[in-house]
């Protein structure tokens, strides 16, 4: 489109891959003496208490459409979804490891296409996205002997963020991105309350609220800044340029993965799943050069002159 800045939603979406891993390092941090749900209050809170004072500065409303004002509330269910499967994974699985896993994310987004939206996947796009499974079950072979079925909770978040991604992109043009993540805070917060009350009655060990100490606190305070701050630059960077621009950048996110992983746990994927990691991303980076061929319009040739009627 003409609105498009390829190269600034390119370094957002760097600056996301960067950021992204943070928030999951602390979460990882936390998972031992933090119940999942108070991460996930204390990570949508933090959009809210961070981002709502910049609207009102700025001027900004939170009335959006009425249809993004929908799909918000399915976007921000599946961010729910996301993050939760992606911490609770991260209980059990390296961080590089639970990232990569992550990222069976473009062939499921190709399944999408296929069965809801009637795209013809094409022979190449699946002998590549059966690659991409491969090396995906490379890297949940050795975790899924560790830790058994936990090592299948970061294709949860693949799909979680397959739908998450689809519905940004169709709302990002249409609403400010701060406006946006405010909106989707004050909607989990809303149904977090309601979590809450129902489990007065069922009293679920990883429904329950803890006094942190300060500790604690100060991570949970960095978990929601850096949670917060990523996905504002993922919008953003939706906001600037196509998913088929910025979706090959996404895969920056295991290195950083890796390297943070190491400097904060020594954890190394082992070599089976460094071998799975390397073919994941070479099938999903084809996968999505593979869209942008098809995707580019084709100019049509012009036929040659008659040549009787230039005489």
């Amino acid at each position: 489109m003409s609105n498009d800045r390829p190269l600034v939603g390119i370094l957002l979406m760097i600056g996301f891959c960067a950021v992204a891993p943070l928030g999951d390092s602390i979460a990882k941090l936390l998972g031992e003496t933090i119940p999942l749900f108070e991460l996930l209050v204390v990570r949508f809170a933090a959009q809210v208490v961070f981002l709502l004072p910049v609207v009102w500065w700025s001027g900004k409303t939170l009335l959006l459409p009425s249809r993004v004002m929908r799909l918000t509330v399915l976007r921000t269910a599946l961010h729910i979804a996301g993050i939760g499967a992606m911490f609770m994974s991260l209980r059990y699985l390296p961080l590089a490891d639970a990232v990569a896993i992550a990222f069976v994310m473009p062939f499921i987004m190709l399944a999408f296409g296929k069965f809801f939206l009637g795209e013809d996947i094409g022979p190449r796009r699946l002998a590549a996205c059966s690659v991409g499974f491969i090396g995906t079950m490379l890297v949940v072979q050795p975790s899924f002997l560790t830790v058994g079925a936990p090592a299948l909770l970061p294709l949860l978040v693949a799909v979680a963020f397959s739908g998450y991604m689809l519905v940004t992109r169709q709302i990002s043009r249409d609403a400010d991105p701060i406006a946006l993540q405010v909106v989707s805070g004050i909607y989990a917060m809303i149904g977090f309350g309601f979590v809450a009350m129902l489990n007065l009655g069922l009293d679920l060990p990883q429904l329950r609220m803890v006094q942190p100490d300060m500790r604690e606190m100060l991570l949970l305070v960095a978990s929601g800044f850096f949670g917060t701050f990523g996905h504002l630059l993922m919008t953003w960077s939706l906001r600037f340029a196509p998913s088929a621009t910025v979706a090959p950048i996404q895969y920056l996110e295991i290195p950083f993965a890796t390297v943070i992983g190491w400097l904060i746990f020594r954890d190394l994927p082992n070599g089976l799943a460094a071998l799975g990691i390397a073919i994941t991303i070479g099938a999903g980076l084809y996968i999505v050069f593979r869209e942008r061929a098809l995707a580019r319009p084709v100019t049509p040739v012009q036929p040659a002159p008659d040549p009787q009627s230039v005489q």
